[in-house]
């Protein structure tokens, strides 16, 4: 009988761990844009004060520009083309589902990050000092509770008697 490799343990169920995700994040990191080279540059200063950001990190099926899992946020730059009205539609169904998976989604303008940094970072650091205020409504449920959800009002055993 042949041995299968054993798959690398999943810290949480939205970070996808895909090859062709990888891949796919690794380029679009060696062929970032200006202002996100600028804007990576900006997000690697907030370590200091524990707020560590992950660029072009692939969550569910999407690959974000920068992420702070901690924080459960998502930063977008988004350049002109964001403004047509069919990328507006698409953005819009892409940031739901990543709100369906308990993360917060921040867009920010490449125009921000390339003439004003000093409002870009303010803006982030407003972002990060905000609690997740995703409510349990947000959040996507976590497998097991479908297959086996909790007793309600009266069901199960009462240990108490």
């Amino acid at each position: 009988m042949e041995k299968r490799a054993s798959r690398p343990k999943r810290t949480s169920r939205s970070v996808a761990r895909s090859t062709l995700q990888i891949e796919r994040s690794r380029e679009l990191r060696q062929t970032a844009t200006e202002a996100e080279n600028i804007a990576w540059r900006l997000l690697r200063g907030l370590r200091g004060d524990g707020f560590l950001f992950r660029r072009q990190q692939a969550i569910g099926k999407s690959i974000v520009d920068f992420c702070c899992l901690k924080q459960r946020l998502i930063i977008e730059l988004d350049g002109s083309v964001h403004a047509q009205p069919s990328q507006l539609a698409r953005d819009e169904r892409r940031d739901q589902r990543l709100r369906a998976l308990g993360y917060r989604v921040a867009r920010l303008s490449n125009g921000m990050v390339l003439n004003a940094p000093e409002e870009f970072i303010k803006r982030v650091q407003q972002l990060v000092s905000e609690p997740n205020q995703g409510s349990s409504a947000e959040r996507t449920p976590s497998p097991g509770a479908a297959r086996r959800p909790l007793p309600q009002g009266g069901e199960g055993r009462d240990f108490f008697s």
